[in-house]
């Protein structure tokens, strides 16, 4: 059986999701699949100082949006220079595990691992240096990013073929690469939000009134912004709040505080429960992200929240130009206020393109473009 090796990263969760979503489609047409954490593969001590960092970054108003745009975006010196001090970690570490599984495929999830990868294959020894004329690659190299821009560090030399959400993801790509392979693919979702449950089920589960008014609160795995005195705000006001802290604990603990003295205010932490707390609302207030491909699956209409800096920002800017969302600042009141106003307008219909079989049209195409069929199932 051919084998695919694909590789996340732990900086928030969407990455794992795709990583996962790549698997499941291959393993679908009778592949072995093996996931591996870019971030852990760097170290303990580096793995943990880089997530430090990035968090710090996103702590301080506009700093990540500075590096974004004025150094990752057009590959500033600063911006190769971090990613070739990844790379020099990662290369030994991703080389001993493709010498062990043998893959045919590498799928890089996370900008980090896309240089490493492709310095594997013998690219990036020097300017415009490749792999030496008449060598057959060790294994065909796909990236996946569902940014609606990719940056600099996602777009190198030696990737056989992007996989992006949008087409003007696909523009982005082009522009380092004129020349590269790009498919354009719906957004792959958790196989759960291909079979919600129906809302008045999720809502007998949840404890939410069939005829209330109900509001699900998110921001991420990591829970940004103040999520807690939005969850209390907006419970005063009279929807049923269902709030959801990721893997922020105490996040988790100041929304169950809350929650003692309000009986429309439901806290969650780190949960699987999603599909069901998404079908039992009607307003999805959350930052730009996956979830977003999510809501829009089953029919609910967006809040954003403008809490993720750089590609957070051009992220939140697509969603409403598709339609059947507002934004919102992360101030408590403002969120109060937009959310209570979004809740009168009528909810879209769900996405037409979020279907298994979509995704997986379009990932199987992917796989024939690389001369990588699989097996049928």
């Amino acid at each position: 059986m051919p084998h695919a090796l694909l590789v996340s990263g732990s900086l928030g969760q969407g990455h794992d999701v795709m990583a996962r979503a790549c698997a499941d489609s291959l393993e679908a047409r009778g592949w072995t699949t093996a996931t591996v954490d870019a971030m852990a593969l760097l170290g303990e001590r580096a793995g943990a100082a880089g997530e430090t960092v990035f968090r710090r970054l996103l702590d301080l108003p506009g700093v990540y949006d500075a590096f974004h745009f004025s150094a990752l975006r057009p590959g500033a010196r600063i911006a190769l220079a971090a990613d070739a001090a990844a790379r020099r970690r990662l290369v030994p570490a991703l080389r001993a595990l493709v010498d062990e599984q043998r893959p045919a495929l590498v799928v890089s999830v996370f900008a980090t691992a896309t240089s490493a990868v492709n310095r594997l294959l013998g690219w990036g020894r020097g300017c415009g240096a490749g792999p030496r004329p008449g060598t057959e690659p060790a294994f065909r190299h796909m990236v996946l990013c569902t940014d609606v821009t990719p940056h600099r560090l996602w777009v190198q030399p030696g990737t056989d073929l992007f996989l992006v959400t949008s087409e003007v993801a696909a523009c982005a790509i082009r522009r380092y690469r004129p020349d590269a392979a790009v498919a354009v693919l719906p957004a792959p979702l958790r196989e759960p939000f291909y079979h919600p449950p129906g809302r008045a089920e999720a809502r007998e589960e949840l404890g939410v009134p069939p005829t209330a008014r109900c509001v699900l609160l998110m921001s991420g795995s990591w829970g940004l912004g103040p999520l807690a005195r939005t969850a209390a705000q907006l419970s005063d006001a009279g929807p049923h709040v269902l709030a959801v802290a990721g893997r922020n604990r105490e996040l988790e603990r100041r929304l169950r505080r809350a929650a003692r003295r309000r009986a429309n205010l439901h806290p969650f932490g780190y949960t699987d429960r999603i599909p069901a707390l998404m079908a039992a609302a009607d307003l999805v207030v959350t930052s730009s992200g996956d979830t977003c491909s999510e809501a829009r699956a089953l029919g609910r209409r967006l809040l954003l929240l403008d809490v993720v800096q750089g590609h957070g920002r051009d992220n939140l800017q697509h969603e409403l130009e598709l339609g059947h969302a507002d934004v919102a600042s992360a101030r408590p009141a403002e969120v109060v206020r937009n959310a209570l106003a979004a809740l009168t307008r009528p909810a879209p219909p769900p996405s037409p393109g979020a279907t298994p079989t979509a995704w997986r049209t379009g990932f199987t195409a992917a796989l024939r473009h690389l001369g990588l069929e699989g097996n049928d199932q």
